[in-house]
């Protein structure tokens, strides 16, 4: 019974149900970049503010922080800016705010 347990011997049924759940899964945590046009779009159409607005509140809670790089995804039906910012402490930060409501989702020291 040892030999069912063994990748190699799992039931032909039994393998294809973990390797359509490991693709489900592996999916499912992928981040989708959104395009120029599209983010024009959803800003034009009100479904998420505008980075200015977003600037805004960081300001606040980095003052004098340079934004480096700004990328919009579609993370697990959020809408989410990514925006690498270096403090004035020199210090690189990585923060993911949600793109609707400029809420801080993530906010880690990038190495």
């Amino acid at each position: 019974m040892l030999s069912h347990t063994l990748p190699g011997r799992w039931p032909r049924k039994s393998r294809a149900i973990l390797i359509a759940l490991l693709c489900v899964c592996s999916l499912s945590s992928v981040a989708d970049d959104i395009s120029q046009d599209e983010a024009l779009r959803l800003r034009q159409q009100g479904e998420i503010l505008s980075l200015a607005s977003l600037l805004k509140t960081l300001e606040q809670r980095y003052p004098q922080g340079r934004v480096l790089e700004v990328e919009l995804e579609r993370d697990d039906g959020l809408l989410i800016y990514e925006i690498e910012l270096l403090t004035r402490d020199q210090v690189v930060r990585e923060i993911e705010m949600d793109a609707r409501t400029a809420d801080i989702l993530d906010d880690e020291r990038d190495d």
